[in-house]
């Protein structure tokens, strides 16, 4: 990946001059079934175009209360958007189509936020690395279409999906407004991601906010080179993650000082229980292993190209130790 960085042609990306962006850019729009792409410097970036296309100020955004522009973005949604989020409940930050039509504000409603865009996570990130079924998908964009809202697929990790559900990436992602995906994730490039929609979207008023965001760049090849070589050589080994991560999981789950079910391990993030969150995750630091407390109980661990079954059975160690 460094020698393709930096081997790459460059040009200057603000002018349409880079013709590495320029195939990455094809190349994502192809991928995800959209006319056109956009390369921007992270996937927070994408999700905050997204809602800012969508949204006007005072508008409703439905999702997922655990989802990344609500948990992780620093309440972009309202800082960029002026956005008002309706948080969704579901089991592993999947809802269903019934719960947005439970969210939806009344016609002629003076008082509630109207209702503009749902937003949909694929994988779900805190809640456990699920994937949403594409009938489940489908069922709640049609929901959100009958009722004239605008649907946005967060896809940081929807290659995850596509290589546990077999699913390809563009019947997700085709049916959304906007949808993107993410290369420093489990493709392992040190930056980027890129946003997908129709030419016009992608032209008329992408561009304007990416500039107005302060992510216009110059000579982004060397960038764009680590995520097309991701893209060559790093998607179809993210089902070696999901298996570490299943056996992580299977692992905990014989461990008293740790509660996971690993049937619900999907992919690559593995979510898992104990008595005290920070205490423990902090032992674990000091034993070598990367790890994060999410909440008073809830730690998480993922796994990826640089974590290998041996990292994962030295990670069970030092877990056995802690927590057995």
């Amino acid at each position: 990946m460094r020698r393709a960085m930096a081997d790459a042609e460059v040009g200057d990306e603000q002018r349409g001059l880079d013709p590495t962006v320029n195939r990455l850019q094809d190349r994502v729009a192809e991928l995800l079934g959209h006319e056109a792409a956009l390369f921007l410097p992270s996937g927070t970036m994408c999700n905050q175009i997204g809602v800012r296309l969508h949204v006007t100020p005072g508008e409703g955004v439905i999702l997922h209360r655990t989802s990344h522009p609500i948990v992780a973005e620093a309440g972009g949604a309202a800082a960029h958007a002026g956005a008002m989020v309706v948080p969704l409940d579901g089991d592993g930050g999947i809802f269903g189509p019934d719960d947005v039509g439970a969210a939806l504000s009344r016609a002629g409603d003076r008082y509630a936020a109207r209702s503009a865009l749902v937003c949909i996570e694929q994988t779900t990130n805190m809640g456990g690395g699920r994937v949403w079924p594409l009938e489940q998908m489908q069922a709640v964009v049609a929901t959100a279409r009958a009722a004239g809202l605008r649907v946005h697929l967060d896809g940081a990790r929807l290659l995850n999906a596509s290589v546990a559900s077999g699913v390809p990436a563009r019947d997700y992602a085709a049916q959304f407004d906007t949808a993107w995906i993410d290369f420093s994730k489990g493709l392992g490039a040190p930056v980027g991601a890129c946003l997908a929609a129709s030419r016009e979207v992608i032209e008329g008023e992408a561009w304007r906010l990416k500039q107005m965001m302060g992510g216009a760049l110059r000579q982004a090849g060397v960038v764009a080179a680590a995520a097309l070589y991701a893209l060559d050589h790093n998607v179809e080994r993210l089902a070696e993650d999901h298996a570490n991560a299943k056996r992580l999981a299977e692992g905990l789950a014989e461990l008293p000082g740790a509660a996971i079910d690993p049937a619900k391990v999907e992919t690559n993030i593995v979510i898992f229980e104990v008595d005290d969150a920070a205490a423990r995750a902090a032992e674990l630091q000091d034993a070598g292993v990367d790890i994060g407390a999410l909440d008073a109980r809830r730690i998480r661990a993922v796994t990826h190209l640089d974590v290998d079954r041996d990292g994962v059975e030295r990670g069970l160690e030092a877990m056995r130790g802690i927590l057995g």
